[in-house]
C-alpha cells in the first residue's frame, strides 16, 4: 500500500480531489474496505470510505491506492490523535444541548451582506487588508456570516488597526474608521468576549497535547483482526494417495499489526510496521491445502513479533515518488490496485480473493519502487525486490543462487471516472521450483532430489496480469482480473505455464454507511501446460501436475492439470462503528488441488476487526 504525510484529517471524496498544496496529504483514494497476508495488509483500515478513481493526480500523493497508502490515509481518519477538539461554541451548535437564553431575535440571525455591520467591516477589510481568507489573498464579502464568524473577522481587524496605531500613530486610521470600529465592538461585545475565552481554552489544550504526545514526528496506528472459523470434513487425493481431512475443528485466529508513521518533512516519511499473530486454517505437514483454503487474516508465526515494513518514501515534485528500504518492498506494496477493497481486515475473507496472485511472485522484501502519475488518467509503477537481502552467501540485494528476485511494472489507465484498467508484468527468479504466491499451484515442479536439503529447481518466470473495475454507481462495483505465468526451467529444457482468474461484485454501503457485500467467483492458479523433462534426461525434476494425479515420481508425463478448482466466496461486512467491523462469510472450494475426485470444502468464518 503508499507515500503520504499526515496533516489535518480531511473527508474522503468519491471523485478526483484538487489540491493547492504540493505537500503530501492524507486525502488519499481509500477503498471501501481495505490486503492479504503480506507485510502491511492488516493495516488497511479504510472502512466504508468513499472512493477516488485510481488515477487521481498526484497533487494528492503517489502510492495512494496501494494497500499501505490506504492504511495510512485511513489511520489519519480514525486515529484519536487526529485533531484538537472544536471550540465549545461549535460543540454546542453540533449537539442537541439546550440553548442559552438570548435577549432579542437579532442575536440569532446571521449577518448578511446588506447589514450595516457587514458593510462597515468589509470597508475596514478592504482598507487595511486585515483578513486574507482565500489562497489568492483576497477577502470576498459576498456571503452571510454567523455572528461568531463575524466576531472572529472583527477581532482580526481590531488587532491589525491597534498594531498600526501603535507603530505610526493616528496618521493611519481615520476618525471615521475608529468610530465605525467602536460601534462594531459595542454591537458584538458578547461574541468578542466569548471568542477570547475559546482561544485561551484551545491554546491550553494544544499545549497539553504537545506536552504529552508520543512524538512530534511519529504517529502510531494499527489493526487487530480476530476470526472464528471452521470447515466441512472430507477427503482428497494427492500423489496417488487418499487423505482424510481431519482438521475441521472450529478454531480462533488472531493477528495484530502496529505501524509507526514518521514524518521528516511534508514530502517524506519513514514507515515501520510490526505484526504478530497465531492460527491457521490447516497444519497439515505438506501445507499444500492452505493454498486453496487459506484465509487472508491467518495469524502468522506463533505470536512472534516480526518486522514487516521498514522503508522510506519521498515525493519529488507533484507526480513522482520513490519508495526504498530493507523491508516491505514488493509489487503488492508498490502497485496501485484496481480492486479497491483488498484487505485482510475489511475485504474478502480468503487469501486468493485479495488480489491477482502474480503480484506476490518472488516474495520480495528489500528494494526500490517508484510511482509516476503520467497524466490525470494514467499512472506507472515499477519495483525491484530481493527476498534475502541480508544473506551475503545465499542471497544479497542483487543475486545469490538461493535468493528470489523480482522486477515488475504496472500501468493503470482510467478512461473514465467509473472505469479503472491495469496491466502488470513481472519477471522473477525463484530457486526452488515455487512462485512463492501461496495460492493454488504455487509449486511448479518436483525439485532435484540429488540435493535433498534444498530440492533446488531454479526457475525464471515471466508473468502478465490484467485487472479491471467498473462502477456503474456508487453502490455497485464489478471487476475482475486474470494472470498468466510462464516459468522456464534453468537446469534443463522445459517449462511450466499457469493461469488464474477472478470475477467479483461488490455492493458498498449496502444496509448502512460503511457496510459491504462481496461476491467472488474464480479459479486459483492452475498448471495449464508443462513440458518438464522425463527420466531419459537424467535430471530428477518432474512434472508436478502428473505427479499430483498419479504419484509416480519416475515416470511423470508432460501436461497440465486435468481437473480444475473453482473458488466461490460471499461475505458481508457490518460496520458497527468507525473503528469496529464484523464480517461473516462463506468460502466454497470446489475440487481442491484441481483434482475432480477431491471433496468440496465449505468454510464458514466470522471476522472481527478493530482499527485504531
Amino acid at each position: 500500500m503508499a507515500l503520504g504525510v499526515i496533516t489535518a484529517p480531511v473527508a474522503i471524496a468519491d471523485s478526483p480531489v484538487e489540491s493547492d498544496s504540493e505537500e503530501l496529504s492524507t486525502t488519499t483514494a481509500v477503498k471501501p474496505g481495505d490486503h492479504s497476508v503480506s507485510e502491511f495488509d492488516a493495516l488497511a483500515m479504510a472502512e466504508g470510505k468513499k472512493v477516488i478513481q485510481s488515477n487521481t493526480p498526484l497533487t494528492i500523493h503517489p502510492y495512494a491506492f496501494t494497500a499501505q497508502g490506504q492504511a495510512i490515509a485511513s489511520a489519519a481518519q480514525t486515529s484519536p490523535m487526529r485533531a484538537v477538539a472544536p471550540p465549545p461554541i461549535l460543540v454546542a451548535e453540533m449537539n442537541n444541548s439546550p440553548m442559552g437564553q438570548v435577549n432579542n431575535v437579532f442575536e440569532l440571525r446571521d449577518i448578511s451582506p446588506t447589514d450595516w455591520a457587514y458593510a462597515a467591516l468589509r470597508d475596514l477589510v478592504n482598507r487595511y487588508g486585515c483578513i486574507k481568507g482565500y489562497p489568492d489573498g483576497t477577502f470576498r464579502g459576498n456571503r452571510a456570516l454567523s455572528r461568531y464568524e463575524f466576531a472572529a473577522a472583527l477581532n482580526a481587524c481590531m488587532q491589525v488597526i491597534e498594531q498600526s496605531l501603535a507603530q505610526i500613530g493616528d496618521r493611519f486610521a481615520t476618525q471615521q474608521d475608529l468610530e465605525a470600529l467602536g460601534r462594531l465592538v459595542q454591537e458584538f461585545e458578547a461574541e468578542l468576549a466569548n471568542l477570547t475565552t475559546q482561544v485561551d481554552d484551545i491554546e491550553e489544550r494544544v499545549q497539553t497535547l504537545e506536552d504529552n504526545q508520543f512524538s512530534t514526528t511519529t504517529k502510531l496506528f494499527g489493526q487487530v483482526t480476530m476470526g472464528v472459523q471452521g470447515r466441512t470434513r472430507g477427503g482428497f487425493s494427492i500423489a496417488g494417495s487418499r487423505f482424510d481431512d481431519t482438521e475441521n475443528e472450529i478454531n480462533v485466529i488472531h493477528s495484530t499489526n502496529l505501524s509507526l508513521f514518521t514524518q521528516f518533512s511534508p514530502r517524506s516519511l519513514l514507515l515501520t510496521t510490526f505484526n504478530a499473530g497465531v492460527g491457521r486454517t490447516t497444519n497439515r505437514f505438506t501445507d499444500t491445502l492452505a493454498n486453496y483454503i487459506g484465509l487472508a487474516y491467518e495469524g502468522g508465526d506463533n505470536n512472534r513479533l516480526q518486522l514487516s515494513d521498514l522503508n522510506y518514501r519521498h515525493l519529488f515534485g507533484t507526480n513522482f515518488a520513490v519508495m526504498v528500504g530493507p523491508q516491505g518492498i514488493s509489487p503488492v506494496n508498490v502497485f496501485r490496485g484496481t480492486n479497491r477493497i483488498e484487505s485482510q481486515g475489511s475485504g474478502p475473507l480468503s487469501r486468493f480473493a485479495q488480489r491477482n496472485p502474480i503480484m506476490s511472485i518472488g516474495g520480495g522484501r528489500a528494494g526500490v519502487g517508484i510511482d509516476w502519475q503520467i497524466n490525470p488518467d494514467m499512472s506507472f509503477q515499477a519495483v525491484y525486490a530481493s527476498q534475502l537481502p541480508a544473506d551475503p552467501r545465499n542471497g544479497g540485494l542483487f543475486g545469490g543462487e538461493n535468493n528470489s528476485t523480482t522486477l515488475g511494472a504496472q500501468v493503470v489507465v482510467s478512461p473514465s471516472r467509473n472505469i479503472d484498467l491495469s496491466l502488470q508484468y513481472i519477471n522473477a527468479y525463484t530457486p526452488f521450483g515455487r512462485l512463492l504466491t501461496g495460492v493454488g499451484d504455487d509449486q511448479l515442479i518436483l525439485g532435484n532430489t540429488s540435493t535433498v536439503f534444498n530440492l533446488r529447481a531454479p526457475m525464471q518466470t515471466n508473468a502478465l496480469g490484467f485487472g479491471a473495475e467498473f462502477r456503474p454507481s456508487e453502490r455497485i462495483t464489478l471487476g475482475g482480473w486474470a494472470g498468466y505465468t510462464f516459468s522456464n526451467y534453468i537446469v534443463a529444457d522445459g517449462g511450466v505455464e499457469t493461469f488464474n482468474w477472478m470475477t467479483f461484485l461488490n455492493f458498498p454501503d449496502l444496509g448502512g454507511d460503511g457496510n459491504l457485500l462481496g461476491l467472488y467467483f474464480g479459479q486459483p492458479p492452475r498448471i495449464t501446460r508443462s513440458t518438464m523433462p522425463d527420466a531419459a534426461t537424467g535430471d530428477q525434476a518432474r512434472n508436478l501436475a502428473s505427479f499430483l494425479g498419479r504419484g509416480d515420481i519416475l515416470n511423470a508425463d508432460p501436461g497440465g492439470q486435468q481437473g480444475a478448482t473453482y473458488h466461490v466466496e460471499a461475505f458481508y461486512r457490518w460496520q458497527l462503528s468507525q473503528n469496529i467491523s464484523i464480517t461473516p462469510g462463506l468460502v466454497w472450494v470446489i475440487s481442491p488441488f484441481h483434482i475432480g475426485s477431491n471433496d468440496n470444502i465449505l468454510i464458514g468464518a466470522l471476522r472481527t476487526t478493530f482499527s485504531f
